[in-house]
């Protein structure tokens, strides 16, 4: 129940950044649409095969979630099934579920990350989030880095460029770290006005979504 509730979460607040500023695909899918379900293993082992998992990074973080199971996935899916867990979580307060992985829409299909305390920081310098993702109808695999945020309120997610992953049902999983900030009073030791925090991926979201 709570990994539904916290689902939930992201699906509204996916919705309400696509109103404002036009990135996130069509709607959630309806209750009555038909379900898929992914191994994830035997996703996760396909992911590992691939030539996009040529780095210790992807292959630490599908290590990280290799036996989690099969999960059900309401297609099309917007944000990915299995959230993120962090060293900080939501609340910058310890660890504990993050956020997730999302698929987007700007001139072209891109992977996201949405969640984390604050506002993520417009200054990524020395953080990597990245994405592994593989096509599962075609074999096609790709990694990319997550850099494109604009510094405005209503931009609640940062993003690939645009990545072609071809049609059908993509699996795609999130790892490394990302930068946030959230506004305090200006001081020597806050001179911008910002407190920062780092927040590192332990577990990473994974997903599946539609290319």
């Amino acid at each position: 129940m709570h990994h539904l509730s916290f689902m939930r979460r992201v699906t509204t607040a996916v919705a309400v950044t696509s109103a404002a500023v036009a990135i996130v695909f069509a709607g959630p899918a309806a209750a009555e649409e038909p379900t898929q379900t992914v191994d994830v293993a035997s996703a996760i082992s396909q992911l590992k095969a691939s030539p996009a998992a040529n780095n210790p990074g992807a292959q630490a973080a599908l290590d990280q979630i290799a036996a989690t199971g099969a999960v059900d996935v309401a297609l099309p899916a917007q944000p990915f099934q299995i959230p993120a867990t962090s060293d900080i979580g939501q609340n910058g307060g310890g660890p504990g579920v993050y956020g997730s992985g999302i698929a987007l829409g700007i001139d072209g299909f891109r992977f996201g990350f949405f969640g984390g305390p604050g506002t993520i920081a417009p200054n990524q310098g020395g953080a990597k989030l990245e994405v592994i993702w593989l096509n599962l109808q075609t074999g096609q695999s790709g990694t990319a880095v997550l850099t494109e945020h604009q510094d405005i309120p209503v931009d609640t997610t940062i993003r690939t460029a645009p990545q072609n992953v071809g049609g059908g049902l993509v699996v795609a999983a999130v790892y490394g770290n990302l930068w946030h900030r959230w506004p305090v009073p200006v001081s020597e030791a806050h001179p911008d006005g910002f407190a920062y925090q780092l927040g590192t991926i332990q577990q990473p979201s994974f997903g599946a979504v539609m290319g």
